[in-house]
């Protein structure tokens, strides 16, 4: 027993050890540090995933829209000031709440109820890659059938995912818009990331990592512009699927739409309204 409280003390001590490095940088040591080790965790990631979002997402937008303007998009498919800043809003209203499921996993892990562990050397480096493998397989899966029950299932769509969905032009999808959903759909659309954690052994500085690495592939597959990289379900996928509502419901590949028959090509739509404009003329 006293080993295995040791033990645990590690995910303690390393979850203490991140909540020190981010809230003593940005408050002041008498508004955080009498809080419960819990609170501590939230507020840290609260405070963290704020500032990933808004970093992620201004630079993404200063490169794109005004560094490489029309290089990328055309003029008149750069969202508005307006659509950005009610994205941003959406999502700030549902940070508190993004935030609280690591939280809890974090919770979890350190009362020893996963399979997550400590050090890579307690399985070595193959295992650890092919853990990781397992795990993003087993995320991919999950994500992909949540946003697609989310769209199937009409009362999940009306109440929480379409929120999301009012963005389904190009001109009103930005990076901004990768977290502006209802919080429960936010939610819902991270738990295959808790559930493997109860399946796999993944490695727990990895898992956090993983999680936050969402705010950032969020914000790049709403950006509209398609990088073409097989096998990622990149922003040219995912632009379709804001415009169609029925294709492209995977997360960081292709490989589930393509399984279960609901992938659409960027590249083949383009094509397509090609031939249908020459058609037209």
């Amino acid at each position: 027993m006293a080993a295995d409280n040791a033990y645990l003390m590690q995910f303690v001590d390393e979850t203490s050890f991140y909540n020190r490095i981010v809230l003593s940088h940005l408050l002041p040591a008498n508004l955080w540090e009498p809080l419960p080790h819990f609170l501590q965790t939230w507020l840290r990631n609260y405070l963290a995933g704020t500032l990933l979002y808004f970093i992620s997402g201004f630079l993404w937008c200063f490169y794109i829209y005004y560094l490489k303007i029309n290089v990328y998009l055309p003029k008149d498919a750069i969202p508005t000031i307006k659509a950005m800043r009610l994205q941003m809003f959406v999502a700030m209203k549902a940070m508190p709440w993004y935030t609280l499921l690591p939280t809890v996993s974090e919770s979890m892990i350190e009362r020893g109820w996963t399979k997550c562990f400590a050090s890579i050397g307690e399985f070595g480096w193959i295992l650890y890659f092919v853990y990781i493998a397992i795990y993003l397989v087993f995320v991919e899966f999950g994500i992909y059938w949540m946003h697609r029950e989310l769209h199937d299932i009409k009362p999940l769509y009306k109440y929480l995912h379409a929120t999301h969905h009012i963005y389904n032009k190009q001109n009103t999808l930005s990076p901004f818009a990768g977290l502006a959903f209802h919080p429960v759909d936010g939610i819902l659309q991270a738990v295959p990331h808790v559930i493997a954690l109860f399946i796999v052994p993944i490695h727990f500085t990895t898992h956090i990592g993983l999680l936050f690495m969402e705010a950032i592939w969020t914000a790049n597959i709403h950006d509209c512009i398609h990088g073409n990289i097989w096998p990622v379900m990149g922003a040219g996928y995912h632009t379709i699927h804001h415009t169609t509502y029925k294709h492209n419901y995977g997360h960081y590949t292709i490989w589930m739409d393509w399984m279960f028959g609901s992938l659409k090509d960027p590249l083949l739509e383009e094509d397509g309204n090609k031939d249908s404009s020459k058609k037209a003329e």
